[in-house]
């Protein structure tokens, strides 16, 4: 992202997430948060901070539920650093604090480490251990939950990338427990936020938001990722209709009589077994 508004005030950055931006960005939070039961009385959530622009709207968008009427749970807001570039490090720092959000920021060397024991695909075992590491930060201080940034786009992304490169049918849960720490659980809230939605709003604040700041990732090329949100786009420009909206339904759809098989904690089964 590139900026090209003029830098707005926090009063009416707030304002905006409330009511500019109120049908596209906030509804759709408001309807994840109790569609997906994701907030309890008593919660202590840590909010996961990357610096990019999901995270910071979704630190904004807490912020906001906070102060209009459901106070009944408490917020930690962590930034792992991995081994940014210290510019970005400024970066982050900045807009955190001209938002007004009370970030923790530690240290770690997960960049480094990502690269040297998975070099030819860094990035999904950097995202592994980041969770990882932000769990254990988020247990430290006392949380039971760690708020994700992902969005709409990144869910649907997830159902094809695992139907085109993983042979397999499952989909980014709305919530989901952790296996390797008790009583804690990832929530993420903007499910239903498209990232067009999230793309203007930070374009409107007139904030350079992180981009990737992966020093690892910046000299390899493309990304299987970025080629499904390619196909996805194409899709809908060659006159398919619905085709997010579907894909991500398929999801809430699936019609266990027409399936061949399906994996749970008992293992394998087929079609087969019940006919």
């Amino acid at each position: 992202m590139v900026v090209t508004e003029e830098l707005k005030s926090l009063e009416d950055i707030k304002r905006a997430i409330i009511k500019r931006y109120r049908k596209h960005i906030w509804s759709k939070f408001i309807k994840a948060i109790k569609e997906y039961d994701l907030i309890q009385d008593n919660d202590k959530i840590a909010i996961a901070i990357s610096g990019g622009k999901d995270s910071l709207l979704l630190a904004k968008l807490f912020q906001e539920l906070q102060k209009n009427g459901k106070n009944n749970f408490e917020l930690e807001f962590l930034a792992m650093d991995p081994g940014y570039h210290p510019d970005i490090r400024v970066l982050l720092e900045e807009n955190c604090k001209y938002l007004n959000i009370p970030v923790t920021i530690y240290d770690s060397d997960i960049f480094k480490v990502a690269d040297k024991i998975s070099s030819d695909y860094p990035c999904y075992m950097c995202a592994r251990m980041r969770r990882g590491s932000l769990y254990a930060k988020a247990k430290e201080l006392g949380c039971n939950k760690l708020a994700l940034g992902h969005h709409f786009d990144d869910v649907i992304e997830t159902n094809m990338l695992n139907i085109l490169c993983a042979g397999n049918f499952k989909t980014m849960m709305p919530k989901l427990k952790a296996q390797n720490f008790d009583d804690m659980e990832i929530i993420r809230p903007m499910y239903l936020v498209r990232e067009e939605s999230i793309i203007r709003w930070m374009t409107y604040t007139g904030l350079m938001p992180m981009n990737c700041a992966c020093m690892v990732a910046a000299k390899k090329i493309g990304s299987t990722r970025h080629k499904i949100k390619d196909l996805i786009k194409q899709l809908e420009d060659d006159g398919f209709t619905n085709v997010a909206i579907n894909i991500f339904r398929s999801c809430e759809n699936v019609d266990m009589d027409r399936i061949l098989g399906y994996i749970n904690e008992d293992g394998k089964h087929s079609f087969l077994d019940n006919y």
